[in-house]
């Protein structure tokens, strides 16, 4: 369907094909604010992993690093903490606050990081 325009379809109209592309462009621009709220989400998240993993998770002598590990095998201790089959002092209860899409989050953002 074509919307007129004082007898004129819009698709012909000068300048509508402009329109069109900054329409995408403007979609397009809307959707990286979120991905970048996201993305700081997860580092706040991350951060909480700080006091025991080290600062980007890199822990001192005595505490696992989380840096660089495959995101599976993190992601498997945090599911395992979380249904309490992997035992802890402290980690059982912190993973049983986050949802399983968080600790994908989780998980995916140490194994990006260096050692």
């Amino acid at each position: 369907m074509r919307h007129r325009f004082y007898g004129h379809s819009f698709a012909s109209m000068p300048g509508a094909m402009n329109l069109h592309k900054l329409a995408g462009v403007f979609a397009l621009a809307c959707l990286a604010p979120s991905a970048q709220a996201d993305s700081l989400h997860v580092r706040a998240m991350a951060a909480a992993c700080a006091n025991c993993h080290g600062t980007h998770g890199v822990a001192q002598d005595g505490m696992e690093s989380l840096a660089g590990q495959k995101e599976e095998d993190l992601r498997q201790k945090l599911m395992d903490f979380k249904g309490g089959r992997k035992p802890a002092t402290l980690m059982h209860q912190l993973a049983k606050g986050y949802s399983d899409e968080q600790i994908e989050q989780l998980a995916a953002y140490f194994s990006a990081l260096k050692q």
